[in-house]
């Protein structure tokens, strides 16, 4: 345990958008920092150069044990093999942990974000001091991670919690297509539409992207297109949620994401619309919190990540 508490890690976070590297201690708190914006055009070769500008930033002066990796895409969490990114192109079929040991001469982890995001809010942030913890992030897309007895749960291969394809309906529609952040753009634009003195309306007038950005100040306005928004999408969430709570049972479920910003209004409306789709036997609904540690949640779950991997390895050493 000395050994551990005086060993640093660090964390990645691989985004479509930005990358960021994080050097901290086993309890996930980060003591240096680096931050990239991602230029798509450089494809994956460019963000691996950042990568490597970024550890000779916040390794300097430390004693690394591990890293961990939560990747913006679909990954090979036993290999470390990137699946695809739907985001940057060049990650289809690329071994980040290999070529990050050996950039690095120290053990590798690599995760989705999602489940690397949920490990965090599960031990350092939101869902802290409850078990298990099911997290949700909202963003432009869905997805989700499960904590139990503080560690990932992954199911069989290739399984993961994936909340983001669970479906809705007998025609196919996922809870993807209706709560993420592209669905709640293209709703926003036709609802606009149909009622274009709204202060949503108002709000989104000439985006073309990004209208959900707006749901918050059009709610604090008490708009009535946007509480009716709110209502519907919550609504749509809560439905996918009850399955995570019949099959899975946890004791909270977190709400992240981009679109999480829009803060104790989407709580409170999940948390109102979960137990008309819960069975009556189950009743209390697991509670319904607010992720708590922002834009750090993906490196200090990577720090967590990195510091199971040393443990592991000095257990097989």
């Amino acid at each position: 345990m000395k050994t551990m508490q005086r060993m640093a890690f660090i964390g990645i976070e691989i985004g479509g958008t930005k990358v960021q590297l994080g050097a901290g201690g086993a309890d996930g708190a980060l003591a240096a920092r680096a931050r990239f914006a991602v230029v798509r055009a450089h494809g994956a070769a460019g963000i691996r150069a950042q990568i490597l500008e970024g550890l000779q930033v916040v390794c300097a002066g430390r004693r690394i044990g591990a890293i961990g990796v939560g990747f913006g895409g679909p990954v090979n969490w036993r290999t470390g093999v990137i699946t695809c990114s739907h985001h940057v192109k060049g990650w289809h079929g690329f071994d980040l942990r290999g070529w990050l040991q050996r950039a690095s001469g120290v053990p590798v982890v690599v995760e989705n974000d999602a489940n690397t995001a949920a490990l965090a809010e599960a031990c350092c942030g939101a869902g802290r001091g409850h078990d298990p913890v099911f997290y949700v992030t909202l963003g432009s897309g869905v997805g989700g991670g499960l904590v139990v007895g503080g560690a990932l749960y992954h199911g069989a291969p290739p399984g993961e919690t994936e909340i983001g394809h669970v479906r809705l309906d007998r025609r196919g529609t996922i809870v993807e297509q209706r709560c993420s952040g592209w669905a709640m753009d293209r709703r926003i634009r036709a609802l606009s539409r149909r009622h274009p003195g709204s202060v949503l309306a108002r709000l989104t007038r000439g985006l073309h992207g990004g209208e959900a950005r707006q749901l918050a100040a059009a709610l604090r306005a008490r708009d009535a297109m946007a509480q009716a928004l709110l209502a519907a999408w919550a609504g749509e969430l809560a439905l996918g949620l009850s399955h995570v709570v019949q099959l899975l049972h946890p004791a909270m479920i977190v709400l992240g994401g981009g679109l999480a910003l829009v803060g104790a209004p989407l709580r409170a409306a999940v948390a109102q619309a979960l137990p008309q789709f819960v069975m009556q036997a189950l009743l209390p609904a697991p509670r319904i919190a607010l992720a708590a540690l922002g834009e750090d949640v993906v490196p200090v779950g990577a720090l967590l990540l990195a510091a199971g991997a040393y443990a592991d390895a000095r257990r097989c050493s």
